[in-house]
C-alpha cells in the first residue's frame, strides 16, 4: 500500500532557505513537511556558501532585510527559540557571528552617493574613507583602481596605476562560521516546533486536485498538502515547471555554478583574537573574507572576462575545484593584497547559485492557488536567510487568509530594527531591478 504523508504546508528544499521558512511556518502553527532529495539539511548549495553577513545591496528592502538579519544571527540561539525549550535532550552544536567588519572598495559600477544612501536609510553604522584613510588604516591593501575588470592573463591586469580609491567601512558586517551548520541548526529549532523532516525524498510529480496538492515521491510515497513552497535552489526553476507555474512571472531565474576558494591569510592581517575586515572589491572582480585559523575564502563577482557556467541541470555540475576559476579568483585577490601567497594546488568548494535576472531574490505566492516561491537568492541571500523565512510566512499567512499580496503586498516589519519592509520588492511580477550590479552583491 502506498505511503501518504499529510501536512498543512510542505517546504521542497532543506537549505538554509528552506529550513528557515519551514521554521516560521511550523512556529505559526502549521503542520509543516520539509521534502529534500539529499541526505540532510544545507547539504546542496549552502554548504558552499562564504556565509558573509553584510549589508550592501542596491535596494532598501535589501539593505533591510540584511541589517535586520544580522540581529538574528548574532543572537543566533535566541532566533531559533532554543531557549524557551531547555533543557534540551540533545542540544545541538550552533553556528556562531564573527563580527569582522567589511570594506567595499569604491567602483564606478556601484556609484558610493546612492549606497550611503541606502545604508543611512536603514540605519546602518558606516564610515566612509578616502584613499589615503584606505591604506593607512589597512595597509595589507593595495589602494590602486584597477576597473574595469580584465582576465588575469592579459598583460594589462598586471598594470600600474595611478588611479587611488577609497571604500565604505561597515563594521557590523561579519561571517557565520559553518553555513552547512547553520541550516541544520533551523531544521532542529523547525523540529522542535513540530516539523517533521523527510530526506532523500526526490520529488518527481506534482499536480493540484481541488484544493490540494499532491506530490509523488522517487521512492513511491505520496504526499498532500494545501501549501507548497519551493525552497529548491538551482532546482527551483525546474520544480516550478514540473507543477505547471510561473507563466506569469515576469523575472526569470537560471543555475549558475560558481567555486568559493580557500587559501592562507596574509601575516598579521588578523590579530591573535580579532579578525581583518572582510572585502567586497568589484574593481578587481572578487570578495573575501577571514576565516578561523587564519584561512582566508575567496569568492568572484563575475566579472564578464572570465566567464559565466550556466547550467541546464544542476544535478551535472562539476563538483571539483577547476584550476582555472581558482587560479583567477586567487589572482584577483592577490592583486589587492600583495602579501597574499597563491598556493599550486586549488582548494575549495563549488557550489550552484540559484540566479534571477535581476539577481534579487523572489519570495512571493503564484498565480496557482496555494504555491508559493522563495527562490532566485541568486548567491547573495545566505545572510537574508531568517528574514526570508519571516517573509514567506507572512505572505502565506496573508495570502491564505483571503488577502491579494499583488494587489494589497505584505509589509514586513523587522523585530530588531523597526524597519517597514514592503515586500512588493521580491515580487515575481517585479520590473527588473535597474540599479541591481547583476552580480552577487545584488
Amino acid at each position: 500500500m502506498t505511503e501518504t504523508l499529510t501536512a498543512d504546508a510542505v517546504v521542497v528544499g532543506s537549505g538554509v532557505i528552506g529550513s528557515a521558512v519551514a521554521l516560521e511556518l511550523a512556529r505559526g502553527g502549521r503542520s509543516v513537511l520539509v521534502l529534500d532529495k539529499a541526505g540532510g539539511p544545507g547539504h546542496g548549495s549552502t554548504s558552499a556558501s562564504s556565509a558573509v553577513i553584510r549589508f550592501m545591496y542596491s535596494t532598501f528592502e535589501g539593505v533591510a532585510t540584511a541589517w535586520e538579519s544580522k540581529f538574528c544571527w548574532e543572537r543566533w540561539a535566541e532566533h531559533l527559540g532554543l531557549p524557551g525549550f531547555e533543557p534540551l535532550a540533545d542540544p545541538p552544536a550552533l553556528s556562531r557571528f564573527h563580527r569582522t567588519g567589511m570594506l567595499h572598495l569604491d567602483v564606478p559600477a556601484v556609484p558610493r552617493e546612492h549606497s550611503i544612501d541606502l545604508l543611512r536609510a536603514a540605519g546602518v553604522p558606516f564610515e566612509e574613507l578616502d584613499a589615503d584613510e584606505l591604506v593607512a588604516r589597512f595597509p595589507h591593501l593595495d589602494g590602486g583602481a584597477y576597473w574595469p575588470n580584465k582576465p588575469v592573463s592579459d598583460d594589462a591586469f598586471w598594470e600600474e596605476t595611478p588611479a587611488r580609491l577609497g571604500a565604505v567601512h561597515t563594521p557590523d558586517a561579519g561571517f557565520m562560521d559553518d553555513p552547512r551548520l547553520a541550516a541544520d541548526n533551523l531544521a532542529y529549532a523547525a523540529r522542535l516546533h513540530g516539523a517533521r523532516t523527510a530526506y532523500r525524498a526526490e520529488v518527481t510529480g506534482v499536480e493540484r486536485r481541488g484544493e490540494v496538492w499532491h506530490l509523488a515521491l522517487a521512492d513511491g510515497r505520496r504526499v498532500e498538502a494545501a501549501v507548497v513552497v519551493n525552497a529548491a535552489g538551482p532546482w527551483s526553476g525546474a520544480f516550478n515547471a514540473m507543477a505547471g507555474v510561473g507563466e506569469e512571472f515576469t523575472v526569470g531565474v537560471r543555475p549558475l555554478r560558481q567555486e568559493v576558494h580557500q587559501v592562507k591569510q596574509p601575516a598579521g592581517y588578523s590579530g591573535e583574537e580579532s579578525y581583518g575586515p572582510g572585502v567586497f572589491d568589484l574593481d578587481l572582480g572578487t570578495y573575501m573574507r577571514p576565516g578561523p585559523a587564519q584561512t582566508w575564502v575567496i569568492g568572484g563577482t563575475e566579472p564578464e572576462c572570465d566567464g559565466f557556467e550556466w547550467l541546464d541541470d544542476p544535478d551535472a555540475v562539476d563538483a571539483h575545484v577547476s584550476n582555472g576559476r581558482y587560479e583567477a579568483q586567487v589572482t584577483r585577490a592577490a592583486r589587492r593584497l600583495p602579501e597574499l601567497r597563491v598556493p599550486n594546488r586549488p582548494s575549495g568548494v563549488v557550489g550552484v547559485y540559484d540566479v534571477a535576472d535581476d539577481w534579487t531574490p523572489i519570495y512571493d505566492r503564484t498565480d496557482a492557488p496555494g504555491f508559493y516561491v522563495a527562490m532566485g537568492t541568486s548567491g547573495n541571500s545566505f545572510k537574508n536567510a531568517p528574514l526570508a523565512g519571516c517573509f514567506l510566512a507572512a505572505i502565506v499567512d496573508a495570502v491564505e487568509g483571503g488577502s491579494d499580496h499583488d494587489l494589497d503586498p505584505v509589509t514586513f516589519v523587522g523585530e530588531h530594527t523597526g524597519l517597514k519592509i514592503d515586500l512588493s520588492a521580491y515580487s515575481r511580477k517585479r520590473p527588473i531591478n535597474a540599479d541591481s550590479t547583476c552580480t552577487v552583491l545584488g
